[in-house]
């Protein structure tokens, strides 16, 4: 198991943020009735910001994992292929 830095948590956390203030925009919008290509743009920044915040946290277990492996075989290289391709 890969346990992460916070200063690396915290870029992740603060994307996160931002995609729940985004997809609390587009349940009003739905609620409200707005229109429809508003809706999808603001869905497409939520979407994006949720990927981006995955992506970061992939990239920052991959860094750890060989900061803290005495050899490269320590690292689970299917395991860390596992995760990165969950986000594709």
């Amino acid at each position: 198991m890969v346990q992460l830095k916070q200063e690396s948590l915290s870029p992740v956390a603060t994307r996160l943020k931002r995609a729940h203030g985004q997809l609390g925009a587009v349940i009003r919008m739905l609620e409200e009735g707005k229109d429809c290509e508003e809706i999808v743009t603001q869905l497409a920044a939520a979407n994006k910001a949720i990927g981006r915040a995955g992506y970061a946290l992939v990239s920052a277990g991959l860094a750890e994992c060989y900061e803290n492996a005495s050899s490269k075989s320590d690292v689970d290289l299917k395991k860390l292929e596992k995760l990165f391709l969950a986000l594709a």
